[in-house]
């Protein structure tokens, strides 16, 4: 509890598992590293205030007096040979760009069209016939009252079908 001339002159560095030297200044960054391959020196207050988005210190910036420094290990990273492209080699035009975004967004539904059929079912039961021409579903909105009318008019199932396909094909649906 006394006075003191002259206070702390000296620059605090922690390393990662808690080890602590004093620096005098003036003293440079890249002298510190120089002895810690692999390094960097990250002020107190950057890291304090930015977390690991703090900058670390530049070779050649002076450690301030009465200041903590951390000394951590850079994580490595695979070395990148240049900037990456996408589609390198491939000159592709807006237009085709955005249609194979499209394609590529396709929901499963969209594609069980074109799979096979499985082995454990009957030809019969998929539509296809003999000659191997297959069915295709197509999804279409009518209004109940039609449907019934439909219905009511035809003798069975398959005058039913018939008679939506004509009105799909009639409509403009091809």
């Amino acid at each position: 509890m006394g006075n003191s001339l002259g206070g702390k002159k000296t620059a605090k560095v922690m390393k990662i598992n808690g080890e602590t030297f004093k620096l005098k200044p003036p003293v440079r960054a890249g002298s510190v590293v120089e002895s810690y391959p692999g390094h960097v020196l990250l002020e107190s207050e950057a890291v304090k205030h930015y977390g690991v988005r703090a900058k670390p210190l530049e070779p050649q910036q002076e450690l301030k007096p009465k200041r903590l420094y951390f000394l951590v290990e850079l994580p490595k990273f695979p070395e990148e040979k240049g900037a990456r492209r996408v589609r390198s080699g491939i000159q592709m035009s807006a237009k085709d760009r955005l249609e194979s975004l499209m394609l590529a967004r396709r929901s499963a539904s969209d594609l069980s069209i074109m799979k096979p059929p499985s082995m454990g079912l009957e030809p019969e039961k998929l539509g296809v016939s003999e000659n191997g021409g297959g069915g295709v579903r197509v999804r279409m909105r009518l209004p109940k009252a039609e449907v019934e009318r439909l219905m009511a008019e035809s003798k069975d199932g398959a005058d039913v079908a018939e008679k939506i396909v004509s009105l799909c094909m009639g409509s403009g649906g091809a």
